[in-house]
């Protein structure tokens, strides 16, 4: 320090020293107090991600589990994300339609380093986080409308469940050309849900092909086709197992992920499938093709509560082209609710 500063501080003709130092002290309260509001706002926003974190883990959790162990995991989890304090679940409620609805808090009593001048020791940090789940897929219906193509081949939905890695087979529909020769063929398919190694039989429609003189008085769902000066009648006879049933009826709750396959021996190419983006574009939804390089999640393309009308060009024509083109037709129509599913799961606050 200068000399004439030194001497200036020491001196004692004046009283300059206690006034400075008492001038000093909002100043200094004021940055220190700025300083313990910098450490608050910041341990709010760390304690907030960690709460939007732990809220959204838990709606991942099996959908029998109680409570109290989801508030323990909300807890684990917010501390794994370095969250401070406690975090408590307010709230988890699943309404009738099997929207579920979160909401949690954390608080914490943030030490302060300059606000004890004050006598302030802490300060409360208070944070809260809402989630909206919103139902997801647990059942899909399979029903064969029709069927057509020279070729034989097989539709398969395969299932992996959560925390697994190996797909297996939930459902399959087998087709075979009934050898009649027609412009379009058309043949038997039988449809099966797959239990493990036990295949059970559900639906079989079996379509038959004549030539007629004309097209008058023609049975329900009677297909007609023209070659040349000939022409051909198709019916189609659905047989259902058992004869109330509604058709491959699965069970898709403990799965994370669902996708559709095509067999074709005799195809080009031989195995289409709804998540390979190389050959998902000879699939129809509602009449629309997926666009080329795109893969379709099977729990987005079935809807809740109503059919959608499906479709697989099994390749012998190229794509794009018409839906009219394709030869594979089914229904799938799903069933909704609470699900741990985490891509149905939003923050709303």
């Amino acid at each position: 320090m200068p000399s004439s500063a030194h001497h200036f501080l020491k001196s004692e003709n004046g009283s300059f020293t206690p006034v400075l130092v008492f001038a000093l002290i909002p100043v200094i309260a004021t940055i220190g107090f700025s300083i313990d509001y910098t450490s608050a706002v910041s341990t709010r926003s760390s304690m907030q991600n960690a709460l939007d974190a732990a809220a959204l883990s838990i709606t991942t959790l099996k959908t029998d589990t109680t409570l109290a162990d989801r508030e323990k995991k909300l807890q684990e989890s917010y501390i794994a994300n370095s969250g401070q304090g406690t975090a408590k679940l307010d709230s988890f409620v699943v309404d009738t339609d099997g929207t579920a609805n979160i909401q949690a808090s954390a608080g914490f009593a943030m030490p302060t380093t300059f606000m004890p001048i004050a006598r302030i020791n802490n300060v409360q940090v208070a944070v809260g986080s809402r989630v909206v789940k919103r139902p997801a897929l647990v059942q899909a219906t399979f029903k064969v409308e029709k069927i057509s193509g020279y070729w034989g081949k097989t539709m398969t939905l395969y299932g992996t469940k959560f925390n697994e890695t190996a797909a297996n087979k939930l459902m399959k529909i087998t087709y075979a050309y009934n050898n009649f020769g027609d412009p379009k063929g058309y043949g038997t398919a039988i449809v099966y849900t797959v239990n493990g190694s036990t295949d059970t039989k559900v639906q079989q429609q079996v379509c038959t092909t004549t030539q007629v003189n004309n097209f008058n008085n023609l049975p329900t769902g009677a297909i007609t086709q023209t070659s040349g000066n000939k022409k051909y009648l198709t019916t189609c006879v659905n047989t259902m197992y058992p004869a109330n049933g509604a058709g491959a009826v699965i069970d898709v709750s403990l799965m994370d992920k669902l996708y559709l396959q095509m067999d074709v021996p005799s195809g080009n190419p031989t195995v289409l499938k709804s998540n390979d983006p190389l050959t998902s574009d000879r699939l129809y939804i509602d009449s629309v093709e997926v666009g080329k390089g795109q893969t379709v999640d099977i729990f987005t393309a079935v809807p809740c509560g109503q059919p959608s009308t499906q479709a697989w060009e099994d390749g012998g024509n190229a794509v794009p082209a018409p839906v009219s083109n394709a030869d594979f037709f089914y229904t799938v129509t799903g069933k909704c609710a609470f699900n741990q599913r985490a891509s149905e799961t939003v923050l709303t606050q």
